[in-house]
């Protein structure tokens, strides 16, 4: 098994590498917050508006370019006919996409670079593994650090890996899939308003008349035990006046 002290020693012997791959991570980072930074604050868009007031073309900045001028005429025709209007935004700085490129990119690329060297490793010189990687156990005299460090090296760095890409993965998505749904929800219950209104007001229907019938139900329960107990009473009735009946009648002959 690897140990802390290896570690150090791999640093030591490959010290170049880890340089190179530090900056090459830091230029990385550094370049994927200036796109995050350069996507928040302040922006001017140019829109150009028809007659109704509905934007029908878009750019960023102040002024329209000859590009966008020339394509812009090219499909609507001469730009004179046409308002244009300077609309000034704040954007937020994109916390959230800022974090999962910070993390999940790096380590995507890590991920799969490791895959490609196992893979070749596999394929060209067998899957061979190190016979004290399982049952080695920790030195006399380590440090907690050290201790922390050789518990974490036991475990697979593809599935820690994919755990923290998973998981950054998630924190983009899952916010995004509950946006879409709930935009997506709130656009087809306002198109299909009368559709969703008329299916409601049937289930409801249906479920009073499922009540009323329970109700109904109930109270032919009730009235035929009420029924039976009453039968039940009379016949008590009639016995108990033929028994007393009998009796007085013996009385009346001896």
């Amino acid at each position: 098994m690897t140990t802390p002290r290896d570690f150090k020693s791999i640093i030591r012997e490959h010290k170049t590498l880890f340089i190179i791959i530090a900056v090459v991570l830091f230029l990385m980072e550094l370049q994927i917050f200036a796109v995050a930074a350069m996507k928040s604050g302040r922006k001017s868009l140019m829109q150009i508006l028809d007659e109704s007031g509905n934007v029908i073309h878009e750019t960023d900045g102040r002024n329209l370019s000859d590009f966008n001028k020339y394509y812009f005429e090219k499909t609507f025709g001469p730009l004179e006919q046409y308002k244009v209007r300077l609309e000034t935004r704040e954007s937020p700085f994109p916390f959230r996409a800022w974090f999962v490129a910070a993390v999940g990119i790096p380590v995507g690329i890590v991920l799969l670079f490791s895959f490609v060297v196992k893979a070749y490793i596999s394929l060209f010189y067998g899957n061979e593994t190190d016979p004290d990687s399982s049952g080695a156990h920790l030195q006399s005299g380590e440090t907690r650090l050290e201790i922390i460090l050789s518990r974490i090296s036991r475990f697979n760095i593809f599935t820690i890996g994919f755990l923290i890409f998973l998981a950054v993965f998630s924190y983009w998505v899952i916010p995004n899939l509950i946006t879409f749904l709930g935009k997506t929800g709130i656009e087809t219950l306002s198109q299909y308003k009368l559709f969703f209104i008329s299916t409601a007001l049937i289930f409801l229907g249906i479920v009073v008349w499922v009540i009323y019938l329970r109700y109904r139900l109930a109270v032919k329960s009730i009235e035929s035990r009420t029924e039976i107990e009453k039968q039940r009473l009379q016949l008590e009735m009639s016995e108990r006046i033929s028994t007393r009946a009998q009796i007085e009648y013996h009385g009346e002959k001896e």
